[in-house]
């Protein structure tokens, strides 16, 4: 079996909030999409072990907020890479309550749609709910949506343990290092991979650092961690 061949499926990146009583919390998704067009109803795939599932199955609704290209990789390590049971991912973001009274991420965000738990299906690890859309409109018009692509080749980012997609991203081989080129380092926490041939552009790092050259204070643009948490490409710790 070719996993690779999971590469082929389009995906986009989006947040996924729910709670209720006051309690709320979200995370990153890539596996969301319209099931049917009436009456409209949309499907998402939740990792049993998020806190999210748990919010979705007490309050049996959820909103789906479309991120944008330009969607730093801060606010998708936030929603992706830390535990809403540690820390309240909502605080210090843009928000509106919506029709389910969940509310919803507009921070970089291109769309919104809110939906009502109306079936579910076990999926072993994940549980795919599928909702009756109550409420969706175009928060930004102009901004192009982020697609899972865009987010790997582009941003430079990686697949949380959790998502649906993890394991198929450990399929394809690492390509052998170039002698002529600085060495790429991965995050040992989230699996980021700082590039020096990219440089990190929303950490004002410009292309042809290398590791070595990153000032003190850097810190993974995606979760957070110090460089002592990064490993050489090929170094086994």
């Amino acid at each position: 079996m070719n996993k690779s061949a999971f590469y082929k499926l389009s995906y986009g990146i989006y947040i996924i909030t729910s709670g209720k009583e006051g309690r709320f919390n979200g995370q990153i998704a890539n596996t969301v999409f319209q099931v049917t067009s009436e009456p409209p109803t949309i499907a998402v795939s939740i990792n049993k072990q998020n806190y999210t599932h748990e919010q979705i199955v007490a309050s049996r609704s959820f909103a789906v907020s479309i991120l944008e290209e330009a969607a730093p990789m801060t606010l998708i390590g936030r929603f992706g890479f830390k535990s809403g049971k540690e820390i309240d991912k909502l605080e210090g973001i843009r928000t509106r309550m919506g029709k389910t009274g969940i509310p919803i991420v507009t921070d970089h965000a291109v769309a919104f749609i809110e939906a009502e738990v109306v079936s579910e299906m076990d999926c072993g690890t994940h549980t795919i709910f599928l909702g009756r859309i109550v409420e969706c409109d175009i928060l930004d018009a102009v901004a192009e949506p982020m697609t899972y692509a865009y987010y790997h080749a582009v941003k430079g980012g990686k697949a949380p343990k959790n998502a649906p997609t993890y394991q198929a991203e450990q399929a394809p081989p690492k390509p052998a290092a170039t002698a002529a080129k600085a060495a790429r380092y991965t995050c040992t926490v989230c699996g980021y991979i700082y590039d020096p041939e990219k440089g990190d552009p929303e950490g004002n790092v410009k292309p042809g650092t290398g590791f070595e050259d990153l000032p003190a204070g850097w810190v993974c643009p995606v979760c957070g961690a110090e460089k002592d948490k990064f490993k050489k490409e090929g170094q086994v710790l």
